[in-house]
């Protein structure tokens, strides 16, 4: 029997689960996202990729600041869900609001709980090299990401995979493991297990401050990094292009067995040294241009062996 949902998220990624609950032949009776937010040179406001999506499917949307209010908590208890479904939203919710539905809210999250709790999962656990990560569906509680799970699988981080590439793998499998927990709910089989005590780390929001590329760390640290922010926000160098100098992204880039002083060029194929071996980029942005191969980019821009990169 199909269940009375509240769908709650905000970016790309929790797109492919709203479309999979409707798929199963939930009622999803309101979606809520975050505000539309100002975008582009004119400034204008930009609905979220979930607002966007529940409109195409002609779901009503509701896109409260907080839930401080108590009309805000009236109305979200007035649509008497079964569940509530909540995919990267972007806010904590309040006791009122989790214990509104009458089964329970039911977080997807993109990490292996209790490792990466919070904001930025996906690209932390690339940044720090880890080898395996999940997506853990979880009943919430009133703390960041600390409420028991449910279902979960894991996913192997393989050594060149990007922050995007692993976005796009996780989104899908939580679409397919919500789909199976909320059949558990149903069913009356579903279990939640508490986290363990141990092991428990944040992902803080990523900083811009922390994008740029520091070359003192070690190659390997340094092809982490890169691969962690690709291609958003983006790792990056300065280079002087043209008389100027001018930000490189670098969206994708592998370490080599290659030693020189740290941010120093050391071939014509934008080999880097790095405090601990060198990193070679494959695939980088300059401002305002499309994505590159390495080999397009120095067809333009003669970058000789020894220069600097700040």
């Amino acid at each position: 029997m199909p269940l009375d949902i509240v769908f709650m998220g905000t970016p790309d990624f929790s797109v492919p689960v709203l479309d999979a609950l409707v798929a199963a032949g939930h009622r999803v009776v309101a979606v809520y996202s975050q505000p539309p937010r100002p975008a582009g040179r004119g400034l204008a406001e930009l609905k979220s990729p979930v607002h966007r999506r529940a409109e195409a499917l002609g779901i009503p949307v509701r896109t409260p600041k907080n839930f401080k209010t108590d009309e805000d908590r009236a109305a979200f208890a007035d649509l008497k869900a079964d569940a509530a479904v909540v995919v990267a939203y972007g806010l904590l919710l309040p006791a009122a609001v989790l214990d509104a539905p009458r089964l329970g809210c039911f977080n997807v999250h993109a990490s292996k709980l209790p490792r990466w709790r919070g904001a930025a999962p996906i690209q932390r656990a690339i940044m720090a090299g880890d080898a395996v990560t999940a997506v853990n569906i979880m009943r919430m509680d009133e703390g960041l990401d600390t409420g028991p799970v449910c279902l979960g699988r894991d996913v192997a981080i393989t050594p060149d995979m990007t922050a995007g590439e692993l976005h796009d793998t996780l989104s899908a499998l939580g679409a397919e493991l919500i789909v199976a927990a909320l059949a558990e709910l149903e069913a009356g089989t579903l279990r939640a297990v508490p986290q363990p005590q141990e092991g428990v780390t944040y992902a803080a929001k990523i900083d811009k401050r922390e994008t740029r590329i520091d070359f003192a760390k070690t190659a390997t640290e340094v092809a982490n990094h890169i691969r962690g922010l690709s291609p958003f926000p983006g790792a990056w160098f300065e280079a002087n292009l043209g008389g100027k100098p001018e930000r490189i992204k670098v969206l994708r880039a592998s370490s080599i067995a290659k030693d020189g002083e740290p941010g120093v060029l050391l071939d014509g194929e934008l080999t880097i040294a790095c405090g601990e071996g060198a990193i070679r980029i494959e695939e980088l942005q300059r401002a305002g241009k499309q994505p590159m191969k390495a080999a397009d980019f120095l067809r333009g821009a003669r970058l000789e062996p020894g220069t600097r990169l700040a």
